[in-house]
């Protein structure tokens, strides 16, 4: 069954032209036929056709077709309406799955960009960062790390110099960094806080905070974390950790020699003070100091007897286990750092009694 319509009340639009033909119309089986005057027919089914919105000609109503964005038919017989089931329905907004398909695009853009791309350019770029940029950001980062801590906020954290103490540091650090493979311009600083912890930061400097001196029972377990932190400065973590953490902006301007200022030495302090490296990582400065420390005649095993204690004293949340013990397990660390020591070795303390005395005062 078909139904006709006024044919010459009814114009069709193909949207590449602006003048619109005159058509006729049919309904049949549940499509309404759109003949033109050369013999041809349209298709348009029923349940598809939609009654366009803001038409300002009351007296007459424009159709389009839900699969052609740009096709329009005029229409002046309002009967026609009666045959479209869905004229005033409104379809879904049209490209709504593309654009969560975009957004979720987006998301692991730059899931992709934190997890993989701004690691592996850290990793590839910071031989590329030179020796005095390294340096200059490393001191940039220290004096913020002093401000930052500073008890009172008018004058940063102080830097402990008592002569005595500081030849003492000087002893333990050239025996620590001598022959091949030793890192050039090494700078070790104690500062003046209790924070149990030592860190080291770009461009060859390790800060060892007083609470590590002052839980330390004996002058080995502080050579032995310095031993593991000159290992991590030796492989150039810090500066890894760095671009890492600033990100791929931060990237951008440290290779632009930004070295020494704007937003990304502020938020590095935190994070190197705290940083955490991978598993790899920590071997690596594990097997470099313990290499160390049998060249100096130190046993490694003094690592896991602080370990021990530490952890008996104060819990695994230690500042210094958390900053060590990130990956490999406590127990495991320890045990590593005994199996490394030579039982059939003598050792010797690396430091005598006085000078070990003169580097608990190094604060005062």
């Amino acid at each position: 069954m078909s139904t006709g319509f006024n044919g010459f009340g009814a114009a069709y639009f193909d949207g590449d032209r602006p003048i619109g033909k005159e058509v006729s119309l049919h309904i049949a089986n549940n499509n309404l036929q759109i003949g033109f005057d050369n013999g041809t027919t349209l298709f348009w089914p029923l349940e598809d056709i939609r009654t366009l919105e803001d038409n300002a000609d009351k007296q007459s109503f424009t159709l389009r077709l839900i699969t052609d964005p740009l096709a329009r038919l005029l229409v002046t017989d309002q009967m026609l309406l009666g045959y479209l089931p869905n004229a005033t329905r409104r379809s879904p907004p049209k490209g709504r799955g593309k654009l969560a398909l975009w957004a979720a695009g987006a998301v692991a853009a730059v899931a992709l960009q934190v997890t993989v791309l701004v690691p592996l350019l850290a990793d590839r770029l910071a031989v590329f960062i030179p020796p005095d940029g390294e340096r200059a950001l490393g001191e940039a980062t220290f004096e913020q790390i002093r401000d930052a801590l500073g008890d009172t906020g008018l004058a940063p954290l102080a830097i402990c110099e008592n002569p005595a103490g500081t030849k003492a540091l000087a002893q333990i650090t050239a025996a620590l960094n001598a022959g091949d493979g030793a890192p050039e311009g090494l700078s070790v600083a104690v500062l003046d806080h209790d924070m149990i912890n030592a860190f080291a930061l770009p461009g060859g400097f390790v800060v060892i905070f007083k609470g590590l001196i002052d839980h330390a029972e004996t002058p080995d377990e502080v050579a032995v974390v310095l031993a593991h932190e000159i290992g991590h400065v030796v492989s150039r973590d810090p500066t890894r950790h760095a671009l890492r953490s600033a990100g791929s902006i931060g990237i951008l301007g440290l290779l632009f020699g930004d070295f020494a200022g704007g937003a990304a030495v502020l938020f590095l302090t935190e994070r190197l003070i705290s940083a955490t490296y991978s598993q790899q990582a920590e071997t690596n400065a594990d097997a470099f100091g313990y290499a160390r420390l049998e060249a100096a005649n130190v046993s490694p095993a003094a690592l896991g007897t602080m370990f021990e204690r530490l952890r008996d004293e104060h819990g695994e949340g230690n500042e210094l286990l958390g900053h060590f013990l990130s990956h490999p397990s406590l127990s495991d660390r320890i045990e590593n750092a005994r199996s490394a020591a030579d039982e059939t070795r003598n050792y010797a303390p690396i430091l005598d009694d006085a000078g070990w005395k003169a580097l608990q005062s190094i604060c005062d």
